[in-house]
């Protein structure tokens, strides 16, 4: 039992030992080795989700607890890779040693009601860390449980699916594939409708390796990046008003960009303010491409059912200084080309420069990377209890490292559908970054306010 408090919640959770959950059915013993995206520095480490779900009077008498855990051994029956545990081979290679060992499982029960959370869900969760517990020696990527799975019962009926994931292993589409099939498998499915696929060697490097694009993402830098030990976490939304509100400050040719592209270059600019750097110091957002879909689609595609990870984050460049003083639309121009660049060929490029440069992390410091989650569909994964009331990220950072943010679908206190962005940031910096939006998003409510008068007058 433990009793958690922040300045907005108190409550007391019982969790049950841990436990490990291996497969219904016995797997292949074998080593699978990861992709070269897969195994880079910048992916060992890892990432939690949430899910939060209401009371729902049809389950009456059905244990989410019992039946999440009866899925997720059926679903590693087919996903027995995360039922493994990570070795590294030579040239710092990891592989998957495929033993059956299991995904870690915790049965949990809190004196809470979703309703005390807030009509507003959205990250940073008050007392996460009960909801997810970090089970001591689990943390590590080698030689660890690939997956920590927690269901806590809440007071009202409701419960929350906490889920810790090894980065190496998948990414957000292929996490969401393994969630769905879990869901189905918890509904009654004899195997997933979508049977997942391995295949790492599509995203590996060539024999040779030959690094034919620019990687401005890799390129080493002087400087110290910001840890996460320093900052404050806060979540953002952004409805159809405030994307209408960023909109208008592009010119009109630019406007038809995506709603991620004009997202990506107002945050960007925004946050660069706020850490108020040096005029003459580079900086960068790293765009992430994902090579399942979209631009740098392989042809033939990757198959449906890859869970591996699938994307690179090609680099826009600038200085702080000409970022802040431009118009809005030089960011805007700079991701739209970062963009630009990804084909079949960049994604081998990539695979082989992170193999010939030793696997290395992104290029941190005065860097800011954001990954738009937002069209994945984690809310609608349903156990029986209806769509979840928020799903996804619960924290923005990767690893130790804060200049990761996350979009991710979700819902205001209007009902308005619209995005959550997740910010980790310095605490004065945080300050200095809400007021930049407010000013922006200020200025729009204004502008709309004055043009209704004007049209009574």
């Amino acid at each position: 039992m433990v009793l958690l408090t922040s300045s907005h919640l108190n409550f007391t959770v019982r969790r049950h030992q841990p436990e490990l959950i291996a497969p219904a059915k016995p797997t292949p013993r074998e080593l699978k080795p990861l992709s070269d995206l897969d195994d880079q520095d910048s992916l060992r480490a890892h990432v939690p989700l949430v899910q939060f779900y209401r009371h729902e009077a049809s389950m009456a008498g059905k244990d989410p607890v019992k039946v999440i855990r009866d899925a997720l051994a059926q679903t590693l029956v087919f996903y027995y890779p995360f039922a493994g545990r990570l070795r590294e081979g030579v040239g710092r290679k990891l592989l998957v040693e495929s033993n059956g060992k299991g995904v870690l499982f915790i049965e949990a029960d809190a004196d809470v009601t979703l309703a005390q959370f807030g009509d507003n869900l959205k990250p940073p969760f008050p007392c996460f860390d009960g909801l997810l517990y970090n089970v001591p020696g689990s943390e590590g990527v080698l030689h660890c449980p690939l997956l920590l799975i927690q269901v806590t019962r809440l007071k009202c009926g409701g419960f929350v699916l906490a889920t810790r994931m090894n980065h190496t292993m998948t990414d957000g589409p292929g996490i969401f594939q393994f969630m769905n099939a879990l869901a189905e498998i918890a509904n009654g499915a004899s195997e997933p409708s979508i049977l997942p696929v391995w295949h790492r060697e599509i995203l590996s490097a060539r024999n040779p390796p030959r690094v034919t694009r620019t990687h401005h993402e890799f390129e080493q830098v002087v400087g110290a990046a910001i840890i996460l030990k320093d900052t404050v976490q806060q979540s953002f939304f952004f409805g159809p008003t405030e994307i209408s509100a960023i909109r208008r400050l592009f010119p009109r040719h630019l406007r038809q960009s995506t709603t991620f592209e004009v997202l990506t270059a107002c945050l960007w600019r925004c946050r660069t303010k706020a850490l108020q750097l040096d005029p003459n110091d580079d900086v960068r957002t790293l765009v992430i491409v994902n090579t399942r879909f979209g631009r740098g689609r392989f042809d033939p595609p990757i198959p449906a059912g890859y869970y591996g990870n699938a994307f690179v984050y090609p680099a826009a460049v600038t200085t702080a200084g000409k970022l802040c003083e431009s118009p809005l639309g030089y960011a805007l121009e700079l991701v739209k080309k970062a963009k630009a660049e990804v084909d079949e060929e960049y994604v081998h490029s990539t695979a082989d420069l992170l193999v010939t440069r030793g696997r290395p992390c992104f290029t941190s410091v005065r860097s800011w990377m954001i990954s738009d989650l937002s069209r994945v569909g984690f809310r609608n994964v349903g156990f029986g209890w209806g769509k979840a009331v928020y799903a996804g990220l619960a924290k923005a950072g990767l690893g130790p490292l804060p200049g990761v943010s996350f979009s991710v679908a979700s819902t205001n206190d209007k009902g308005e559908e619209g995005r959550v962005v997740l910010m980790c940031l310095p605490p004065e910096a945080m300050k200095r970054f809400a007021r930049e939006l407010d000013n922006i998003l200020g200025s729009y409510k204004n502008s709309q306010d004055s043009s209704i008068i004007m049209s009574h007058l």
